[in-house]
């Protein structure tokens, strides 16, 4: 028997289950999240993702966002399309490589990006204002802990 069978072995059918209801329970909240925050943004859901992406880059290209994205190239020149025709992005062509073009906010852009992330920053310290230092300390620990759980199970 290998160290992995051994591993699942002590993995009892209740802590299975509840852990598979729990995943899904914080997937639908998280869901219902998006939904709302595309609403209150008036933004589709994977242009606000694409816009996230500019809270620590000044540029991107089309490709590395469709890495980030993990979707393809076509899907990512739609998604790139709603965000300039929204006026929230330019397309520059990159002075190193004219075949490159470069995506940066515009102003009205960068205005949205502020707004979002006030909107996320504030939703996320009622979230963890519900339980107290302690608790909140232990919180994000197991959660970096099933992040490290999940990432590692992605082989499978």
């Amino acid at each position: 028997m290998n160290h992995s069978e051994t591993k699942n072995e002590d993995v009892s059918e209740y802590q299975l289950n509840e852990f598979q209801a729990l995943i899904n329970m914080l997937f639908q909240c998280c869901q219902e999240r998006l939904q709302y925050q595309s609403s209150k943004f008036d933004l589709p859901d994977a242009e606000l993702r694409c816009l996230m992406f500019f809270k620590d880059e000044k540029y991107l290209t089309a490709k590395n966002s469709s890495l980030k994205m993990n979707v393809g190239k076509s899907r990512m020149t739609k998604i790139i399309s709603g965000l300039q025709n929204r006026g929230l992005i330019n397309r520059i062509k990159d002075p190193e490589d004219s075949r490159i073009s470069l995506i940066s906010l515009t102003q009205k852009g960068k205005k949205k990006l502020v707004e979002v992330k006030i909107f996320q920053d504030e939703l996320h310290r009622v979230v963890l204002s519900q339980v107290n230092d302690q608790e909140r300390k232990r919180l994000l620990t197991n959660l970096d802990l099933l992040k490290a759980c999940m990432e590692s199970g992605k082989e499978f």
